[in-house]
């Protein structure tokens, strides 16, 4: 039987339900699959919209549709989803409907951790310029305290996502902790005072050098906009799309070409862990000032995928720690759920390349 060189966990949005504050900015019964739905083609050859297929327009607060979702994933080898949770500060949460959920929802058999999306609500991404609807704030140790407690019941859970013994925590931007080592200190000393075991903090953005700086275990990284200089390789279609959306307007690459890129040079180092980039499309949410990769295919997801277990195959198992962007970011163009142009394509890419 073929052994899976690595864990493999992909961030995970819940989104996709009604909440308050949506139907206030966007109006009734908004959700990230309104804009989805909505996204239209902005040159020949780009492939909008993207429309689920299997899982359909499913909606988080129901928990068959969570279901379906955890089945379907472990099917195809994902070891864990990452929750994008968010705390903003003073108790104010937003998207938390789908964690609660599912943590009383035992039919969901994929495990899990959560990652701290700590960064302020923009509204540029729904097509309100740049107007910032909630502020992230850190307010210090009672509001860690608070925070953590907030959290307990996901760290308590059995099917909470571990690496050697220790509870994944994700955060999506370390360096904008004030004191970030007083952070974690005390999530570890309230970690010990209830009885959980120690924490394994991954920060995201952070060179490998600065992370005990920082108080982290190991960092992470995404490089699918990380292109020579962010410009457009051939200077006839860098002309074209300057002449047609300005110079703050579309980016546009090929992900073949985006591809070379995803992965730093040389073989991966240990807690220094990489993403798996499935494709790139903010059409949804930016429209004209969309980054965008086009181009992609089953076959050359296959083949960054491979690359990423050959160059980490010297990693022991236990410790390849491996993310995936993402199980369903739909709005951004990266999601590994089927759609009605691939069916389930990406996912039997997925599964034949972590198998070795």
């Amino acid at each position: 039987m073929k052994n899976k060189r690595g864990l493999f966990v992909a961030f995970y949005l819940p989104q996709y339900h009604q909440v308050r504050e949506n139907d206030e900015w966007w109006g009734a019964g908004f959700t990230e699959w309104v804009s989805t739905a909505q996204a239209r083609p902005l040159f020949p050859g780009h492939f909008q919209p993207n429309i689920p297929e299997r899982l359909g327009f499913y909606n988080l607060t129901n928990p068959e549709d969570q279901i379906k979702q955890s089945d379907l994933s472990i099917e195809y080898g994902i070891d864990a989803f990452c929750y994008w949770h968010y705390w903003l500060g003073e108790g104010r949460r937003i998207l938390e409907k789908p964690l609660e959920i599912m943590l009383a929802n035992r039919g969901v058999k994929q495990k899990f951790c959560l990652g701290w999306a700590n960064h302020d609500w923009k509204g540029v991404f729904f097509g309100a310029k740049n107007k910032c609807l909630l502020q992230q704030k850190y307010l210090g140790i009672s509001d860690y305290d608070a925070h953590f407690y907030a959290i307990l019941p996901a760290l308590k859970d059995t099917r909470y996502f571990k690496l050697k013994s220790k509870n994944v925590f994700y955060i999506y931007l370390p360096k904008k902790i004030p004191n970030c080592i007083e952070f974690i200190e005390r999530w570890r000393e309230l970690a010990r005072q209830n009885s959980l075991p120690d924490f394994y903090f991954v920060g995201e953005g952070v060179n490998l050098k600065d992370k005990e700086g920082l108080g982290l275990d190991a960092v992470s990284y995404t490089r699918h906009r990380h292109l020579e200089g962010g410009k457009i390789n051939n200077k006839y279609l860098a002309f074209a799309y300057k002449k047609l959306f300005g110079e703050r307007g579309l980016k546009v690459h090929k992900y073949k070409d985006a591809s070379k890129y995803f992965l730093k040079d040389g073989a991966i180092e240990l807690r220094e862990h990489p993403s798996i980039i499935t494709g790139w499309d903010t059409t949804p949410r930016l429209g004209r000032k969309a980054f965008i990769l086009t181009k992609r295919s089953p076959d050359l997801f296959y083949k960054h995928v491979s690359e990423v277990v050959k160059r980490s195959n010297h990693i022991p198992s236990d410790e390849n720690l491996i993310f995936v962007k993402s199980w369903n970011e739909w709005a951004e163009g990266n999601y590994l759920e089927p759609d009605r142009k691939n069916g389930t394509e990406y996912l039997e890419a997925f599964k034949k390349a972590i198998y070795v």
